[in-house]
């Protein structure tokens, strides 16, 4: 499998007014919404302050702005005509290429045994996208353009090169591992460079928990324990759904966490580095790194349960061959889906 992915460069502000407005009219929103964002987006003006001094006023006719609590609901419908245009000129094409699109951040996915066939196709998909996202206003940023590889079988895998020259873009050459919004990738997904990299960052965090002392007195032990929970273990664990599954290989990722469990167990009653490991958890209250992993990935799964009727996730979730005839009963349903979904170990 290869990917290609791209960043569309300052998102926000080239956002166009008018067209937003067109395609809420388009996708079949009330009036009244259509007429409130055309009053509130277009013919837009504002003014900069400097100590003092006011500046005249400048016209503000594009962009949403980032800080806005609806500017995901209204990014999402700008982009939306991209994603259908784009699905049916790759169509026309006979291009295999599948589409994920996170607001400014696009992937370009093709799945091929021949890596020749895959660049090709990944070529041709960028090249259509980026002259369609031209015509909507935005551009596509080729300097951060990015190809990576994913090879299941062992030995050396050198792919060939993607060359995007001749559209702007730099040769690509793709990594060993590949870091994309927070997460590390390796060609076989196996996530030890990820793991490792949190769990670095995460044993700094505890390294300098003494600073938060003073002169007179350290932390004690509650506010020790306290930091460890609400600092340590939401840096360690950033992404655990991505290698915690069932039937998951978790030796070496078990290995690492628990050795920074340890440590963090010693820092938090100051116990010799020679102190057997289990005991010092115990003593400090930690609960053991696998039965959080456990507990985390059993309340994640159940929040779906929780989610709105309408919502995406429950249409990918249900079984087509059964349809329940009311919502008790897709309730019931799914909820029974997801407790038998739960990870045992």
């Amino acid at each position: 499998m290869n990917t290609l992915a791209f960043n569309i460069a300052q998102f926000s502000p080239p956002v166009n007014h008018h067209l937003l407005s067109l395609i809420l009219g388009k996708a079949g929103f009330d009036l009244k919404v259509v007429q409130f964002f055309s009053h509130y987006l277009v013919d837009r003006k504002t003014f900069y302050f400097w100590n003092n001094f006011p500046s005249c006023l400048f016209d503000v006719n594009v962009g949403v702005g980032q800080g806005l609590a609806l500017f995901p609901i209204l990014s999402a419908l700008y982009l939306s005509p991209f994603l259908h245009i784009l699905e049916k000129h790759l169509k026309n094409l006979d291009l295999k290429i599948s589409i994920l699109l996170f607001v400014d951040n696009g992937l370009l996915i093709s799945q091929s045994k021949s890596s020749n066939l895959s660049n090709a196709c990944l070529f041709s998909s960028y090249n259509v996208a980026s002259e369609l996202l031209l015509k909507f206003g935005l551009l596509v940023e080729h300097s951060k353009t990015e190809v990576f590889h994913f090879f299941r079988l062992y030995g050396n895998f050198n792919p060939p090169p993607l060359d995007l020259s001749s559209i702007g873009s730099p040769l690509l050459v793709s990594k060993d591992t590949w870091q994309y919004l927070g997460f590390i990738f390796d060609r076989k997904l196996s996530f030890h460079q990820h793991i490792d990299f949190y769990s670095n960052k995460a044993i700094s965090t505890v390294k300098y928990m003494k600073i938060l002392g003073n002169s007179t007195r350290e932390l004690n032990l509650l506010q020790k324990h306290l930091l460890y929970r609400s600092c340590t273990l939401s840096i360690v664990l950033y992404g655990f759904q991505l290698w915690f599954y069932h039937k998951a290989l978790l030796l070496y990722s078990l290995k690492t966490l628990g050795k920074l469990q340890r440590r963090v167990a010693t820092c938090i009653l100051g116990a010799f580095k020679m102190s057997p490991s289990y005991s010092i958890k115990v003593i400090a209250g930690l609960i053991l790194i696998h039965l959080h992993l456990q507990k985390f990935s059993g309340r994640l799964q159940l929040r779906a349960h929780f989610l709105p009727a309408n919502h995406i996730l429950r249409s990918l979730m249900s079984d087509n061959s059964v349809i329940p005839n009311s919502t008790s009963h897709l309730h019931h349903h799914l909820h029974s889906m997801l407790l038998n979904s739960l990870t045992k170990r």
